[in-house]
């Protein structure tokens, strides 16, 4: 809006401590596991941490704090990457491949979209339904360059070829995740959408881009800085509410236990597309869990 100004960190007034943010989950830059997540975008200040906690949460909740995240990474991006970036001459086989495993992909990101924007009206808070508004636009740019990388690699109608080629496994995770949304179970659907969902997706393409071709590469990289945030908003609401109400805790160790099997058909078929080798295909499985147990949520 005209004549307002940037938000910017701000400093504690009363010179006390800066406020810790631990038990939020990986925004605590701290935390030993948070260095397996790549930064969610080289332009946001550091400072962000040293706020008091409501402070903290009104600034990486704002669409100021998305815009700064954004920018190092998509400025000079067209459908997630530069205009610039060679196409690879791909086998056949491969490019079959690869068009399998991105429509998945894009049953993912719907079940992304369409969550994130069911859960903002009855989020609990402002903060929380300004978050996920920003998370809404993300996933829909995902589902956008993914389906322009259909468009890319040959296939006229991507639409079809994402019901076509979308595995029983992801499309079973999808119908229970919009079940918890629509049953408007805050916890639940956080957990199943912004922790179990956004997971799956970073480990999945964390491993993809390890191997992917250059323009393939450019664009999960581009997600997986945005899905770093998205599990951070996760960890960070769950991580507050699970201290003040524990009870909360085994409704999501159940949910987490019907979900589980269907993320982990879901990777041996999309690592199987992906020609990974069969030995290191348990690392994906892994990095997963790792990432749910942070939470305290083991197997």
């Amino acid at each position: 809006m005209a004549g307002c100004e940037p938000r910017r960190p701000r400093a504690r007034r009363d010179g006390a401590a800066p406020g810790q943010h631990g038990p939020q989950g990986v925004q605590d830059p701290t935390r030993p596991a948070r260095t397996r997540v790549p930064d969610a975008g080289g332009s946001v200040s550091r400072e962000v941490h040293t706020l008091a906690p409501d402070e903290f949460l009104d600034e990486v909740h704002s669409f100021e704090f998305w815009f700064h995240s954004i920018q190092g990474y998509l400025a000079d991006a067209e459908y997630g990457h530069r205009p610039g970036t060679p196409e690879s001459e791909l086998p056949p086989d491969r490019r079959e491949r690869l068009i399998t495993v991105l429509c998945n992909y894009c049953i993912g990101e719907t079940a992304a979209l369409d969550g994130a924007s069911g859960l903002i009206g009855f989020a609990p808070n402002r903060q929380a339904k300004i978050f996920l508004a920003t998370q809404v636009v993300d996933e829909a740019r995902h589902l956008e360059v993914l389906i322009h990388r259909l468009a890319e690699l040959g296939v006229k109608d991507p639409e079809a070829e994402i019901q076509r080629r979308a595995t029983r496994s992801l499309q079973a995770f999808r119908r229970r995740l919009l079940e918890l949304v629509a049953g408007k179970d805050w916890e639940a659907g956080i957990f199943a959408q912004n922790v179990i969902l956004e997971a799956m997706e970073f480990a999945a393409f964390q491993t993809h881009a390890r191997n992917a071709d250059p323009i393939t590469r450019e664009l999960l990289e581009g997600i997986i800085k945005d899905e770093r945030r998205h599990m951070g908003f996760g960890e960070n609401d769950l991580g507050r509410r699970l201290s003040a109400t524990p009870h909360v805790r085994a409704r999501l160790q159940q949910i987490k236990r019907e979900l589980d099997p269907l993320v982990l058909e879901t990777f041996e078929e999309m690592l199987a597309e992906l020609d990974v080798p069969r030995e290191e295909r348990p690392e994906l499985g892994r990095n997963y869990l790792e990432t749910v147990e942070r939470l305290g949520f083991t197997s």
